[in-house]
């Protein structure tokens, strides 16, 4: 077996069929995270008076404003998600919330690297930081609006054009 066959096999035609399929990852994270931030939300918007006093209890400075902030980040993200519109935005001020999350309700506990990758608010950090960077793919508002912008700056240079003579 050569070195080529086996990249051929095992890395290039795997991307290949990847390629087709590029829609569907940003699209079930978008979904998965957007759903489970949408009720999160819902719930703390719901319990506030018990949501400031975890807060409190967790160290978090003006607790009476960041549990109402959270909350309603939690919620609205995770309709914004779920439509993947702003999605980069959205995941980056998620991503601080989860790195918030870890520092204030779990950092006294976390002993080794073990506890800290096992925390659901680690997985989704990573979620978050794959689509602020990735993008929310081409399932979603975000791309819907970039296409339409595109073609309205095009018919825009189109028109703005001199006649040629």
């Amino acid at each position: 077996m050569s070195m080529r066959w086996i990249v051929g096999l095992l890395i290039d035609a795997p991307e290949r069929i990847a390629r087709r399929w590029h829609w569907l990852g940003p699209l079930l994270a978008r979904i998965t995270v957007g759903w489970v931030f949408l009720w999160a939300g819902w719930g703390k918007l719901g319990a506030l008076p018990q949501v400031i006093e975890n807060f409190r209890g967790w160290g978090v400075p003006m607790a009476e404003v960041m549990a109402p902030f959270v909350s309603g980040l939690e919620f609205v993200g995770g309709i914004l998600l779920l439509c993947g519109l702003f999605t980069r935005v959205i995941a980056a001020l998620l991503m601080v919330v989860m790195v918030v999350a870890i520092r204030s309700a779990f950092w006294s506990e976390i002993d080794s690297l073990e506890y800290l990758l096992g925390l659901s608010e680690m997985a989704y950090l990573a979620i978050f930081l794959w689509l602020a960077l990735a993008g929310s793919g081409t399932v979603s508002l975000d791309s819907l609006l970039q296409r339409s912008a595109r073609r309205l700056a095009s018919t825009d240079a189109r028109i703005s054009q001199p006649a040629v003579q």
